[in-house]
């Protein structure tokens, strides 16, 4: 029997729990900070035309509503969840060396179809096993969260610094370099209690979908996040238009994450019901496109991107928060792929609508992008009496 002074305390428990997954959330985060602005980069590279770069790109989204959400309520009912974030972030890393082998764009899509079956899950599962231990702990999400956006921001900056200095057509190879540290990353994870319960599998999920604040709480945030898709996709395009620099871009993106991460690191503080976070987000949301639909001048333009925090930030710890007060422990990564696909899909969605929209009224996609996140903000304001009224052990059964 170990010494008494060696005998792992709660806190020292809680604090390796924490330490462990913030250093996952940075790896993890790492790879989409290099992947999203320099994949279709290395693509081109190699010589895939246009047609293939937009289909390969598709892939992510189309799994993440499609074999995603099994993915997870198998990880779920084989009480695997920490297993399957590391067969998922191993199966991306041999996933994205195998790919990087490839050049010809429909041996490179079918390696990617594979890879993204493996790498879309790895977050939906990692959240789950982070909202375990936060119950299981006495933790706050933000505060674990907030690493990864500080490492996506970071890994985007330092690569692109290397795109300046090694060949594009390397550029796989810092992908798969993180994908690798996720790996590592993730055998240090700690084991969590299995979260067992006399209902599961199929009954398991009935039970979830049958529960209107559920869908309440992961529509509303799917419309929130969804209303980002303008953003992500044609803002640098857009003020590259209006004459902003490379470098003012970048530091207008900037912005946005800094004011993400301050939320993040506050959020234990906010004493606001969670649903109430989330139409603060909403509402936030609304006014951030209106603004940003009118061309602002610089000053008021970097303004509206500190509000990525309240828009992005604050939306992603209400939700958070909700799905620990609403979802049991033991439906909680099912619950994480029901909420994944819903987004993936609406955002799929809306991604493919706004090109359109784009291309025949220009900035006047924000005020779309306005109305999506209103309609979210409406929706979890609806439900907000029946999500205070109704908590887990209500609303679970027991």
């Amino acid at each position: 029997m170990p010494p008494e002074s060696q005998i792992p305390t709660a806190a020292s428990v809680k604090r390796r729990f924490a330490t462990r997954l913030a250093l996952f959330y940075s790896a993890l985060f790492a790879v989409s900070g290099t992947h999203l602005p320099f994949f279709p980069v290395w693509l081109k590279a190699i010589g895939i035309d246009a047609f293939w770069i937009g289909l390969i790109n598709a892939l992510p989204a189309l799994t993440r509503f499609t074999t995603l959400p099994q993915v997870t309520a198998i990880a779920e009912k084989r009480h695997a969840i920490r297993g399957g974030m590391i067969i998922s972030v191993l199966g991306t890393a041999i996933g994205f060396a195998a790919v990087g082998l490839q050049q010809q764009p429909l041996e490179l899509f079918l390696i990617y179809v594979l890879t993204c079956v493996m790498w879309t899950p790895t977050m939906p599962l990692t959240d789950a096993y982070a909202l375990r231990g936060v119950a299981r702990h006495g933790l706050d999400y933000g505060p674990l969260r907030l690493w990864g956006s500080a490492a996506f921001a970071a890994a985007a900056l330092a690569c692109g610094y290397l795109v300046d200095i090694i060949a594009a057509r390397d550029l796989i190879w810092i992908i798969v370099a993180w994908a690798v540290v996720a790996v590592l990353a993730s055998l240090l994870l700690q084991p969590l209690d299995d979260a067992r319960h006399r209902t599961t599998g199929k009954q398991a999920g009935k039970a979830l979908l049958r529960d209107g604040g559920f869908w309440a709480v992961i529509a509303s945030a799917a419309l929130i996040q969804g209303s980002h898709v303008a953003y992500y996709t044609f803002s640098a395009i857009n003020w590259q238009l209006h004459g902003l620099s490379g470098l003012t871009i970048a530091g207008l993106w900037t912005l946005g994450v800094i004011a993400e991460i301050i939320v993040f690191a506050l959020s234990p503080r906010f004493s606001l019901h969670p649903s109430s976070l989330m139409a603060i987000g909403g509402l936030s949301a609304v006014l951030r496109w209106i603004v940003t639909a009118n061309e602002p001048p610089l000053a008021l333009l970097a303004i509206a991107q500190l509000g990525h925090g309240l828009t992005f930030g604050m939306t992603i710890v209400g939700t958070m928060n909700l799905l620990v007060q609403r979802v049991p422990s033991h439906q909680i990564a099912r619950g994480q792929g029901y909420y994944a696909a819903c987004s993936g899909l609406l955002g799929a969605t809306t991604s493919i609508a706004s090109g359109a929209i784009y291309a025949r009224i220009g900035d006047g996609l924000y005020y779309v992008m306005a109305a999506m996140a209103a309609a979210g903000a409406l929706v979890i304001w609806s439900a907000r009496h029946r999500l205070i009224a109704q908590p887990q052990s209500e609303a679970s059964g027991g």
